[in-house]
């Protein structure tokens, strides 16, 4: 923490005061829903109250983050870890601290963590990938089950370190350190995307033929296929009637053909039915 800039959020005035001394710069700030008390009390105020989608920060200025107890309060979850990513340097730090969500302390109301949204570690993992941090080292804590007892007190350490070996699950308060991701965006290649346009027609072209589909389209391809080599000769032109041109008197001949080869549908259903008798 040697000349770093830190950030706390939410309860995290506790915890800011063992690094006045080492770090360059340790400013606190309140989310407005949870308000804002004057801190320290021996000097110049270093608290400031604001919004959790807005921290009035610059980008890139911040070197530690020390989220304590803010995230289950917040209404703005995803908003407030985007301002965080925002105001962290590269290669800046997130400590985030939450209750546990299977702990004993948030499954009683009657206790601070028993408020809010918990969360377990995995839980909390997942939410700062989302956000673009990648989580490095996950710790639990407060083993101690909520009881005033004087004998749970005097114990509580010895509680602690067994807690920690072997009953991480159980533990009231789950913290996940993760690093800010920085990642080069690829050079986005544009397509050349083909669009169609309408075209003037000169006057007295006539449009493409339309294609068709279905029997009457494959008995046209066919034909067609078929007289490819031997279009309309001068012989058939001259077998036309009279003021016909040799065009329309293809297109009749194609006509025909196409319905000397269709099947009329009452010939059709009488078949079928003869079928179904049978």
């Amino acid at each position: 923490m040697n000349g770093a800039r830190l950030l706390g959020l939410g309860y995290a005035t506790p915890y800011l005061r063992m690094f006045r001394e080492e770090a360059e710069r340790v400013i606190a700030v309140m989310p407005s829903s949870q308000g804002v008390l004057p801190w320290p009390l021996e000097g110049p105020n270093a608290v400031t109250l604001a919004d959790e989608g807005e921290l009035p920060l610059q980008d890139y200025s911040i070197d530690r983050v020390l989220l304590v107890h803010g995230l289950e309060y917040s209404e703005q979850v995803r908003p407030l870890l985007t301002e965080i990513w925002r105001v962290l340097a590269g290669g800046g730090r997130l400590l985030v601290v939450v209750p546990n969500r299977r702990g004993i302390w948030a499954r009683i109301d009657g206790t601070p963590f028993g408020q809010g949204h918990p969360y377990t570690p995995s839980q909390l993992s997942r939410l700062l990938r989302e956000v673009d941090f990648t989580p490095e080292r996950v710790a639990s804590a407060l083993f101690v089950p909520p009881n005033g007892s004087r004998v749970m007190l005097r114990s509580a350490n010895a509680v602690e370190r067994i807690g920690e070996r072997w009953f991480t699950t159980f533990a009231g308060v789950s913290m996940v350190e993760a690093t800010k991701q920085l990642y080069a965006k690829p050079a986005v290649r544009r397509m050349e995307r083909r669009r169609q346009v309408y075209l003037p027609v000169p006057h007295g072209r006539a449009a493409p033929p339309r294609r068709l589909n279905g029997f009457r389209g494959c008995a046209m391809r066919r034909y067609r296929r078929r007289n490819r080599k031997s279009p309309c000769s001068a012989s058939r032109l001259a077998s036309a009637p009279r003021g016909v041109s040799g065009d329309t008197a293809c297109r009749r001949r194609q006509a025909a053909t196409l319905r000397s080869m269709t099947i009329p549908i009452s010939s059709h259903n009488a078949t079928k039915s003869r079928m179904v008798q049978r």
